[in-house]
């Protein structure tokens, strides 16, 4: 399962994210090494760090790790967040100035000529894009920069950064459990933009994902990094993790085939199913008691299949008891029509 990062890097689609690896001197560093060389080892061609991680100590160990590297290795970095001063706070700065030094740095941490997947950790409201991503353009003329990409941003902003110069990448977060961010993924997949998702793997919870992870004797955050894969091709994950245990489990999630039964369990109903499911609750084809006490939880699935609801409708129901809409309200919150129609807006806009 391979991918063309701007249809000119090939990677591999499950790739690995260096940001928790222990970087001061002891065994702890010692193991993250280990760590970064078994996941080379194994296939991975595709590794992301930054500046912001360790002021850019994570970005040394990965040199210390891996250089010289192997051919057809690709590490990214990403820049735009620094220090208010020495021992200060980190804020997003992305001024030409602070663009430039930190890719400087990066590229003698990195013991590199040229980064070839930059990303601009963070949009900074304070400078003008066509300043941030202008500088990169330049970086990038001047042969120091190969692709550009972006972190954490809207569909509004990746519109207007594609204006201005080529985007290769986006990552956002995004997992089974949290697809805040599907109207970017949606844009990504439609222009053939990397989407590289940060906290791919869901934090625990979720019936679903336990369920799958034992009917096929996997892990759960096996599940998560397959759903993750089948979810789209323009998806390359990148699991962090300081344990070669850890990094082997994640890695083999690349041979777990789910079939379209259990994608359709993770991935739930789609707008169209959920906006019939709100409809027949304020029409009252669906009894209000019934949806209530089914979203709710609070009766014991022992009698859950007793409710009068169809598949879809339950589907429809377990997303909205498992999406973290605001305000909780506990039992009784579908006898509320206001509460209907506001829960109703709030799925809309996160399923764009």
């Amino acid at each position: 399962m391979d991918f063309r990062i701007g249809g000119q890097l090939e990677v591999r689609r499950l790739g690995f994210g260096a940001m928790h690896l222990p970087t001061e001197a002891g065994p702890a560093r010692e193991e993250a090494i280990a760590v970064v060389r078994r996941a080379v080892e194994l296939g991975v061609t595709l590794i992301d760090t930054a500046h912001l991680y360790g002021g850019g100590a994570n970005e040394e160990l990965l040199a210390s790790a891996l250089y010289p590297y192997p051919a057809g290795l690709v590490i990214t970095t990403k820049v735009g967040v620094a220090r208010t001063g020495p021992g200060g706070e980190w804020r997003l700065d992305a001024r030409p100035e602070i663009l430039r030094d930190q890719v400087e740095q990066a590229l003698r941490r990195l013991r590199v000529e040229r980064i070839e997947l930059l990303q601009l950790h963070r949009i900074d409201p304070e400078t003008p894009l066509a300043d941030q991503l202008g500088t990169l353009r330049e970086l990038q003329t001047a042969g120091k920069v190969g692709l550009l990409g972006l972190s954490e941003v809207t569909v509004d902003e990746l519109v207007r950064a594609r204006e201005i110069v080529d985007v290769a990448s986006v990552q956002n977060r995004y997992n089974v459990l949290d697809r805040e961010h599907e109207p970017v993924l949606r844009a990504c997949a439609e222009a053939g933009i990397a989407f590289l998702p940060w906290r791919p793997i869901a934090p625990i919870g979720g019936a679903a994902i336990g369920a799958i992870a034992v009917e096929l004797g996997a892990t759960a955050a096996q599940v998560s990094l397959a759903w993750l894969l089948a979810r789209s091709p323009v998806i390359l994950p990148i699991p962090g993790t300081g344990r070669i245990a850890h990094l082997e489990e994640n890695l083999a999630a690349a041979e777990l085939v789910l079939t379209p039964a259990q994608r359709r369990r993770l991935t739930g109903p789609d707008l169209a199913e959920i906006e019939a499911c709100f409809a027949d609750i304020l029409s009252g084809r669906i009894s209000r008691d019934a949806a209530d006490r089914w979203a709710g939880r609070w009766l014991s699935d022992d009698f859950r299949h007793e409710i009068d609801l169809d598949e879809d409708q339950r589907w429809a129901l377990d997303l909205l008891a498992g999406i973290d809409l605001p305000d909780w309200p506990g039992p009784g919150f579908l006898h509320s029509e206001d509460q209907i129609r506001g829960w109703r807006d709030e799925v809309r806009r996160r399923r764009g």
